[in-house]
């Protein structure tokens, strides 16, 4: 492993915590990738532009004015420092092509790092989806033992009932001698 590629290893924490959930989406915003690849968002954002057939509205797109309020009463920064345009926010892909027009070695191997964790998430989410419909189908199954365990008490019930309400039944047949008596 070379020397330069081993300072440009970021954590998977620090990375994971600059993906975010957004229109049923996960995305990067172009600060934060910034931060990431050791570019200013300027930089990154001019590359972007001069590249704009490289990102499709499914590749990037920009906050609209309400969900950039959301972040920023989120995020807690001030409305007179900072940001002046609405932050650019990247899919996975757009991520990916990334690293096509930030063409430094940092760049591709800070990108390497995101995909890989991207790809981690997805598997996360796969394994969490059938757990959850794993546990669904246990539920299932439970509910239906509960309504036959319900059944057979009904059943039960039924059978008590009857033997506490059990008529004398009246005798046919031959007549012993004890009966002609009575």
């Amino acid at each position: 492993m070379s020397e330069e590629i081993a300072t440009t290893f970021i954590p998977d924490e620090r990375i994971m915590d600059k993906i975010f959930l957004l229109r049923d989406q996960k995305v990067m915003l172009d600060s934060d990738l910034a931060e990431l690849y050791g570019v200013s968002t300027k930089v990154l954002k001019q590359q972007v532009r001069r590249n704009s057939e490289r990102f499709p509205n499914d590749f990037m797109f920009e906050f609209t004015e309400n969900e950039f309020s959301i972040l920023r009463s989120q995020n807690v920064t001030s409305s007179w420092g900072g940001v002046r345009y609405l932050p650019m926010v990247f899919t996975e892909q757009g991520v990916a092509m990334l690293s096509s027009v930030l063409n430094s070695k940092k760049a591709i191997q800070v990108n390497i790092q995101i995909m890989r964790i991207f790809t981690k998430i997805r598997v996360m989410i796969t394994d969490t989806l059938s757990l959850k419909l794993e546990i669904e189908t246990i539920k299932k199954k439970l509910q239906n033992q509960d309504k036959n365990i319900e059944l057979v008490f009904s059943y039960l019930d039924e059978l008590i009932t009857k033997q506490e309400n059990i008529q004398p039944r009246k005798r046919i047949g031959y007549k012993t001698d004890e009966s002609i008596i009575n």
